[in-house]
């Protein structure tokens, strides 16, 4: 029985360290790369560059990169020099 808690636990799931720790955040972006639900926060610019920074932990890195660089997009982070 004690199997499949650690089974079902995110936690110990690949990306999910820190599954479930942000309380009053709304936008993750670890089912996108594979990683559980409540793991990879986008909701300020220094968490979406931390999102694409840890992304190498999750099953689906590009996923993750994707995902945060969309919602970094949405709320103006940073200034992209592709282009300039």
């Amino acid at each position: 029985m004690e199997d499949a808690k650690k089974k079902s636990d995110p936690k110990k799931k690949p990306g999910g360290s820190n599954a479930g720790k942000y309380k009053g955040v709304k936008s993750f972006c670890g089912p996108s790369g594979g990683a559980p639900k409540g793991s990879y926060p986008v909701n300020t610019c220094g968490r979406v560059a931390a999102a694409k920074s840890y992304a190498r932990h999750a099953p689906n890195p590009g996923g993750i990169r994707k995902c945060a660089e969309a919602a970094g997009k949405r709320m103006g982070c940073g200034s992209s020099k592709k282009g300039k």
